[in-house]
């Protein structure tokens, strides 16, 4: 029996991120559900979409760059939702080192691929 293929850690900590994030959006007022959770929730499912399609195309840096912007957006909103209250101090301080360390990663793969892909 062949043995799992280890999973990058960029991939790993954004799967425990995103697991955290709907367990934590599923808790907000229904009011802000369709507001500022489905902004946090879209966003962060599409920087994981970006990683997969990084690994698959031939475009690897510009999908990076594009996960990069993502991660911006989810960092903003999640400023967001902490300023709003819809997230305690000590939760944004969770998902702030997660999205701390999963943006040096992001960094890290972006210098390993050549300028010209």
């Amino acid at each position: 029996m062949k043995a799992p293929r280890k999973q990058s850690p960029i991939f790993t900590k954004t799967f425990d991120f995103l697991l955290w994030l709907l367990q934590h959006t599923e808790k907000f007022p229904k009011s802000e559900r369709f507001r500022m959770a489905k902004r946090l929730e879209e966003t962060a499912f599409r920087f994981y979409d970006l990683l997969i399609e990084a690994t698959r195309s031939s475009r690897q840096k510009r999908r990076l760059l594009q996960a990069d912007v993502e991660l911006e957006k989810l960092r903003l909103y999640l400023r967001l939702s902490q300023a709003r209250k819809l997230t305690s101090l000590s939760q944004y301080h969770f998902a702030a080192q997660s999205l701390l360390e999963i943006g040096k990663l992001l960094g890290a793969w972006l210098k390993t691929v050549p300028e010209n892909e």
